[in-house]
């Protein structure tokens, strides 16, 4: 059993839940935080910090509006006051550079991490393939149709579970602080290709439609999508489609000494356990 005990925020996101059973998985002790939790953890509540980290060895840090000054403030006190209770090592789960974000102030936290006195290391994964069978593109897969304003923009997709790997990696190893990793999948993929290879995967009749940037706003809308929502998911899907994100990087296997999944795998294991059967 590991000595180490790792604070782990948004422990039933897409990737905290994974780094939680990866923790488990090698003995490491954690501590799920949430408001729900005991102790409790509020990152809006500062007062429920410190039995929060009464004996963590490391963090995850998910940060709800990560592109906002709050969040930057909240990462700066929480990981000095961690530091201060004799935690060494955080993880922060980042975003790469794009539409919908204040990228500054995205950078604003990570410093606000990197000077807090820690062992830290930033994440910044580009989009999850598990965004087709555990969020909000599940729904348009089972539809049969999937409707975006990406048009032919080209996206190094990459798994939750490579995510994952690293941050626990960089939580119980040495040799990952100071990193900013950027984690991407082994190729570029429009996403045509990625519905064509669910379709593939399933066996089903799927389709990929592109809509224009006003067409897919006023869907949203229509389907009752908050307007800061409507707004954010355009600017996303703009700068893929103007091919913002049409790089590949080697974070995966600086970090692990491995080649990152491929969406094919992860498409072939998702249709076997059945995520979309209509």
């Amino acid at each position: 059993m590991s000595d180490e005990m790792i604070l782990v925020t948004g422990a039933t996101g897409k990737t905290g839940r994974r780094v939680a059973r990866l923790l488990q998985e090698q003995g490491v002790a954690l501590r799920a935080a949430s408001r729900s939790g005991t102790p409790s953890f509020d990152w809006t509540d500062r007062g429920t910090w410190e039995p929060a980290l009464r004996g963590v060895t490391g963090m995850y840090l998910v940060v709800p509006d990560l592109g906002s000054r709050q969040a930057a403030d909240a990462i700066g006190a929480l990981a000095r006051q961690a530091a201060a209770a004799g935690a060494r090592r955080a993880v922060l789960l980042s975003v790469p550079e794009g539409g919908g974000v204040d990228y500054e102030q995205v950078l604003s936290a990570e410093r606000a991490l990197e000077h807090a006195g820690l062992d830290w290391t930033v994440l910044r994964p580009r989009w999850f393939f598990q965004n087709f069978s555990e969020d909000f593109l599940l729904a348009p897969v089972l539809s049969g149709e999937v409707r975006l304003p990406a048009g032919d923009g080209k996206e190094a997709f990459v798994d939750a579970e490579d995510i994952a790997e690293v941050a626990v990696a960089a939580l119980t190893e040495d040799g990952h602080a100071g990193w900013h990793y950027e984690l991407s999948g082994p190729r570029l993929m429009t996403f045509r290709d990625a519905v064509e290879e669910i379709a593939r995967a399933t066996g089903r009749d799927l389709r990929y439609v592109p809509l224009t940037p006003e067409a897919y706003a006023d869907e949203q809308r229509a389907q009752g999508v908050p307007e800061e929502w409507v707004q954010l998911s355009v600017g996303l899907y703009d700068y893929v489609r103007s091919g913002g994100l049409a790089t590949l990087s080697d974070g995966v296997q600086r970090s692990l000494g491995r080649a990152p999944r491929d969406f094919s795998d992860y498409a072939e294991a998702a249709a076997r356990q059945g995520v979309w059967n209509a």
